[in-house]
């Protein structure tokens, strides 16, 4: 094997977010950016060398391209055994599935998730660990730093196969296995769900159930789990043929980017039933008739019904949300007697307390959700479980939703994304953070009280600070404000508004309408006027 020593020179924007490093596209393909980040992993990781590895991404462009790159640098450093999704396809939850069922030393996730592909869109890198969950936050500042400090990388010259083909292949001393990337996932699924009773539903009438896999990595599973292994119709799977700029269209699961999807749900004709999932088939969103069920209600209905789900039940001793996600899961929770863990936005908080069997259901506001079979968000799983859910109680999804509401009250909830540049979001969080420090914020002459979130993991012992600013009013509404790490340039300012209302009133009221005071105190508090004008949210979910 002929291994080369290639010099090179640090990148300053290599820092990892809580979901990896995303970067466009053209970033990427600059000399040396992508080898350089993937020669800190294997600085970072040493198990890595005499070890194995699995690699696999969501179809997006340069997919195969980084494929190939890292398996000749896994190759030159040391790396024993390569698991390759065939045509280097892994959803994330099946990647994650990958690593902890052949217990490899960890995996490299090509995604950049729901952000758009393509030539000109986004492409990223995930190093998932033994086990299958994210990187912890010391891990990913290891990396940086040796990002930062980087003055070569190692890389093999292989001659490799087509990536196609199943089978096992030896490369100068390192065996590359090329896998089917939906065979694990799906039997996984199969010991989770009761896929008898499902699959009875889901064959008792035409037209009950529509999944949009949105040209992503998803449709290949849910060919297999809905139509192949439950039986059902051909007809409703929509776009599920994985594209490399995901034909064109914004791989986010919520009503905005599938907006085209969610009119499928209006009027008589409307499926009973309705699932989408993301780029790289983490993120879900569930409808039914004239409805879509907010991800915070979702988690919590999940929670309340969980012994009609086999992989659930008897099972939950804790579960946790991310701190934006509303706070109808602690109610829940409240009434089974488990605790409820609030952690920052980032599944590698919620996979160090699976681990430790801490939690057995967990998920967060940005339509994720997921239990402890696997260590990512499960798009398909959670939607095999409203679909279990709806098989095992003969209801309907409005019917499951009033009957959640009528005993818990409802949360009524939204998030408010606004496009801003670096600097005014940096301006909006230093203007909150003066809030914090102060522990109050002064609105319509009224003071609420203001804090900054940080958390301590129970199980390392590792505090994080600065992971959102809560503002919180006196009948028990709540704000959050944080800036997202999932975007590629400038700044995502997210604000989330949350107001509990009791069984006893009005379940069905508008949404805006409720949330309408919480509203004009988040842009009181933000100063959002006077840093960025009259400017409306970009994006309301």
């Amino acid at each position: 094997m002929i291994i080369k020593a290639v010099k090179t020179q640090p990148f300053a924007d290599q820092k990892p977010g809580t979901a990896g490093l995303r970067k466009s596209v053209k970033r990427f393909q600059e000399a040396h950016y992508l080898e350089n980040f993937i020669q800190s992993v294997f600085d970072c990781v040493p198990a890595l060398a005499k070890g194995r590895l699995v690699i696999g991404g969501d179809g997006r462009y340069y997919n195969r391209q980084a494929a190939a790159v890292i398996i000749r640098m896994a190759a030159a450093n040391g790396v024993r055994e390569i698991i390759l999704g065939a045509d280097a396809l892994l959803s994330t939850p099946a990647a994650a599935h990958l690593i902890e069922k052949e217990d490899t030393e960890g995996g490299f996730l090509l995604t950049a998730s729901h952000n758009p592909g393509g030539p000109e869109g986004d492409f990223g890198i995930k190093f998932n660990v033994r086990g299958g969950g994210q990187a912890s936050a010391q891990l990913t500042d290891q990396i940086h730093a040796c990002s930062q400090a980087i003055r070569e990388y190692r890389i093999a010259e292989l001659k490799l196969p087509e990536f196609d083909a199943i089978g096992s292949h030896q490369l100068d001393g390192m065996t590359l296995r090329i896998v089917d990337p939906v065979a694990a996932h799906s039997d996984l699924m199969e010991a989770q769900f009761d896929f008898p009773a499902i699959g009875e539903w889901l064959r008792a009438r035409p037209n009950r159930f529509l999944f949009d896999a949105m040209h992503a990595v998803t449709g290949p599973y849910a060919r297999e789990v809905f139509i192949r292994r439950l039986g059902g119709e051909e007809g409703l799977l929509l776009n599920g043929e994985p594209k490399e700029d995901f034909n064109g269209v914004h791989p986010d699961p919520n009503p905005l980017d599938a907006a085209d999807f969610v009119a499928r749900f209006q009027g008589a004709s409307a499926p009973e039933l309705g699932g989408a999932s993301d780029g790289d088939g983490d993120r879900n969103m569930i409808l039914g008739p004239g409805r879509m069920v907010s991800p915070c209600d979702s988690l919590a209905i999940i929670c309340a019904n969980h012994d009609y789900i086999p992989g659930l039940a008897g099972s939950l001793t804790g579960v946790a949300r991310s701190m934006p996600t509303s706070r109808a899961l602690d109610a829940v929770a409240r009434d089974m007697g488990i605790p409820c863990h609030e952690t920052p936005t980032g599944w590698r908080f919620f996979a160090s307390l699976l681990d430790a069997g801490k939690i057995q259901l967990c998920g967060e506001e940005s339509f994720g959700t997921s239990s402890a079979h696997v260590r990512e968000k499960d798009g398909l799983w959670a939607v095999l479980a409203w679909m279990q859910m709806l098989a095992s109680q003969a209801c309907s999804v409005d019917e499951l939703l009033q009957r959640h509401w009528r005993r818990y009250g409802r949360h009524y909830f939204v998030r408010h994304d606004y496009t801003l540049s670096s600097e005014q979001g940096e301006q909006v969080m230093q203007h909150l953070n003066n809030h914090a420090d102060r522990g109050s914020a002064t609105i319509d002459g009224q003071q609420m009280p203001v804090d900054s979130f940080a958390y301590t993991d129970p199980i390392s012992g590792h505090t994080v600070s600065g992971q959102g600013i809560r503002l919180f009013s006196d009948s028990g509404g709540r704000v959050v404000f944080r800036l997202s790490g999932t975007g590629t340039s400038g700044a995502t300012l997210r604000v989330y508004l949350e107001q509990h209302v009791t069984a006893e009133m009005d379940l069905d009221q508008d949404r805006d309408q409720i949330l309408a005071p919480l509203s004009r105190a988040a842009v009181q508090a933000a100063a959002l006027e006077n840093i960025i004008g009259d400017k409306q949210p970009d994006a309301v979910i």
